[in-house]
């Protein structure tokens, strides 16, 4: 790094791609109700190649229980299937020759405890990335220290804005966790 503002503005960025990952990570946890974002990201074996199924196909939820993906490709019907069965999600596509309709069923309340436990622990290893991120910052500082382009004063400065943009962003993943958790425990 050649400078503070270089330093700053690095950790901060990283900071925000971790929060925005989880924030994505979120959005494909299944909530009872149905969202695009629980199979757009769905890898399919499209003619040899791993492709996202949000390139393959539109996804669309006419009803709240309900997910309808259209593939582009007719014959892409098959190997969307498939892959939604391999995904894991706890949902049965129903593949009718022309579209694959998802019906969400209801969760129940184990499977909603199970669920919030898998965002609580998305959000953790978040927190655990954003304070490597902040290590990471600390030691460019100290670094700069150590050359001679800061003084004492300035790196004690410098820390603590970082550590204030580390408690900001943990703040955020806090927030974002219990409006998951409130969403996923509501009936």
């Amino acid at each position: 790094m050649d400078s503070v503002d270089d330093v700053l503005l690095d950790s901060e960025e990283k900071m925000e791609a971790s929060f925005e990952h989880l924030r994505a990570e979120f959005a494909g946890i299944r909530t009872g109700k149905a969202s695009p974002a629980l199979v757009e990201h769905v890898n399919v074996a499209y003619y040899g190649t791993q492709t996202r199924l949000r390139e393959l196909a539109s996804i669309s939820t006419p009803e709240p229980r309900l997910l309808v993906i259209n593939p582009y490709d007719p014959t892409a019907l098959q190997a969307i299937e498939k892959a939604i069965l391999s995904a894991n999600l706890g949902i049965t596509p129903m593949n009718d020759g022309r579209i694959i309709r998802i019906p969400i069923p209801e969760l129940s309340g184990e499977r909603r405890v199970e669920i919030a436990k898998i965002a609580k622990r998305a959000a953790e290893e978040t927190r655990v990335s954003i304070r490597g991120d902040r290590r990471a910052a600390n030691d460019a500082v100290k670094a700069l220290q150590k050359k001679g382009d800061i003084t004492e004063d300035d790196r004690e400065e410098i820390l603590k804005q970082i550590q204030e943009t580390t408690d900001g962003y943990i703040r955020k993943v806090d927030e974002l966790l219990e409006a998951k958790e409130k969403e996923i425990m509501s009936v």
